[in-house]
């Protein structure tokens, strides 16, 4: 009986693979973004059960609205700044992320998802989004996450698994038919030159010779129905592989992916060394492949699991008007610059799209919590490699990721012979020299009994710890990122200065103690307090 119940099973589970077989063979609809016209397909693609939320956006959603970190938005809303309106007034008050399932224009259907990665005002979730990124659970902390960022760096790359097909599939539209227009491209700030489609996006890039293909995370703003506008600059990995490109004289091919798998989004705002693949870091940091699918009109992969992907190419010394775009530091400035035209040849997408949104501005927002985040990680594994006696590193959101505060082990600073304004020199010098350090223009440097992630405590040690005559030292001739708002025109236009180094370091000899719950009393004191915190009659911690 058991060998005739095992027979009689087996017959079933083929006659159900047949079923889905036929099922996905079957001609599906359309998704109600696009009519069926011209070159458009649409193409039934097998869905994984149950995706994982670092690798597939669609997931991510799912699990920030179970857990009550994403709200879904029913009610109609314009493009047109209304979704900025509410996405930075998300920011502001560390509200839920918005999913807005009803838009005013944009073709039916399609959905924009703001604050992808913004903070919540729970504190025990406090980092929800941004730990779903990384494939951590909801109440992981700062240092949790950083330090998975920086394990994954020296672990093994995973490379891509290269698929026939996936979810970006479902929807193809090529040639006469591209219209990004068809979309809900918001206009997120009144002083903005434009609608940004490209906010929480990266683009894909290849060196001409094939050695490195490069995921950079840069805006791009919409020109018209078939081309976008945004900065390369040529510092940054977009740059400097578009640089080979113009040496040559030859047009780039391009992709951009939005509402890409949240672990490849993060990893393509990683300053990893020059030459290196995101696409292995992703499988290093999730422990599976992610997997890429062939463009339709280049042989560039993207994560098959996108919810959009633009293709196209980059045309060898095409300028345009872009901008100007409230930015991450804070301030929008009056006037846009000329910067290299996307073109666009085709686009794939799922059904019933969901397009992420950053209103960059006033921290913190996905610039300060991914990007800044993920310099932290960066900055910390090459103090480490230097041998340096650092802690931890961390880009305080509030600082618009104009300054990172370096935490030292005190009890390994007497191994190094130098005075502590010397080790806060070298610190500096150590992190200037790197790809995560051009990015920063400020560095801090404090004892480890300073919380560098609270960033009350960092104001403490800047009150406190810093000499005003001789805490500080300018470094007014190293390479930075020109974006940083205090630049003087000449410094903006050459790249460099504006940066610094400021010592709060406690003198070796400093006798003082901190007078805190945590250091003036004995520790089984503190416990008993912890425990009977509810029966003193105060809210449960």
């Amino acid at each position: 009986m058991r060998a005739a119940r095992t027979a009689q099973q087996q017959e079933q589970e083929q006659e159900q693979e047949q079923e889905q077989e036929q099922e996905q063979q079957r001609p599906r609809p359309l998704s109600p973004c696009f009519p069926p016209l011209g070159d458009l397909m649409s193409v039934p693609v097998p869905v994984p059960a149950s995706p994982s939320p670092a690798l597939d956006f669609r997931a991510f959603v799912a699990r920030l609205l179970a857990d009550g970190d994403a709200i879904a938005v029913d009610r109609p809303v314009d493009p047109h700044l209304e979704v900025g309106a509410v996405t930075r007034r998300v920011y502001e008050t560390a509200a839920p992320a918005p999913l807005f399932t009803s838009l005013t224009s944009g073709a039916p259907g399609c959905r924009i998802l703001g604050a992808p990665a913004g903070l919540n005002r729970d504190a025990a979730g406090r980092y929800g989004r941004l730990a779903a990124h990384v494939g951590l659970g909801r109440r992981a902390g700062a240092r949790e996450i950083v330090e998975r960022l920086v394990s994954a760096m020296h672990a093994e790359p995973v490379p891509p698994r290269v698929v026939a097909t996936g979810p970006c599939k479902q929807n193809v539209l090529t040639g006469a038919r591209v219209d990004l227009e068809r979309f809900p491209v918001p206009l997120l700030h009144q002083e903005d030159g434009g609608r940004y489609f490209g906010t929480y996006g990266f683009h894909v890039v290849r060196t001409p010779d094939g050695s490195w293909t490069s995921w950079s995370v840069a805006r791009t703003m919409l020109r018209d129905a078939t081309s976008l506008v945004g900065p390369a600059m040529p510092q940054q990995h977009l740059g400097v592989v578009r640089e080979q490109w113009l040496r040559r004289g030859e047009r780039m091919p391009w992709a951009m992916v939005l509402g890409a798998p949240p672990a490849a989004l993060a990893a393509a705002g990683m300053p990893l060394p020059e030459g290196v693949s995101e696409d292995g870091y992703v499988g290093a940091l999730t422990g599976v492949p992610v997997e890429v699918v062939r463009a339709e009109t280049n042989d560039l992969l993207v994560p098959a699991d996108s919810e959009i992907v633009l293709e196209g190419w980059v045309e060898a010394g095409e300028l345009a008007p872009e901008g100007p775009m409230g930015e991450y530091h804070g301030y929008a400035f009056p006037e846009g610059r000329l910067q290299p035209v996307f073109h666009v040849e085709a686009v794939t997408f799922r059904d019933e799209p969901i397009l992420p949104v950053c209103a960059a501005g006033l921290p913190p927002e996905e610039n300060h919590t991914v990007w800044g985040t993920m310099i932290s990680a960066a900055a910390l594994d090459v103090l480490r490699r230097a041998g340096l006696p650092v802690d931890f590193a961390w880009c305080s959101y509030e600082a618009a990721t104009c300054w990172i505060v370096v935490s030292v082990e005190r009890a390994r600073r007497s191994e190094f012979a130098m005075s502590d304004h010397k080790l806060a020199e070298l610190i500096a010098e150590t992190l200037f020299a790197s790809h995560a350090g051009w990015l920063v223009p400020k560095v801090i440097v404090v004892d480890d009994d300073i919380d560098v992630t609270d960033v009350s405590q960092v104001v403490w040690a800047l009150a406190t710890r810093h000499h005003p005559q001789t805490g500080t030292r300018l470094h007014p001739d190293t390479p930075g990122i020109p974006m940083v708002p205090y630049l003087t025109a000449a410094e903006a236009k050459a790249g460099r200065g504006g940066k610094s180094v400021t010592n709060c370091l406690l003198p070796q000899d400093f006798r003082g103690r901190t007078a805190s719950f945590t250091g003036s009393f004995p520790a089984e004191l503190q416990q008993r307090v912890l425990n009977d915190w509810a029966a003193y009659g105060f809210p449960a911690a």
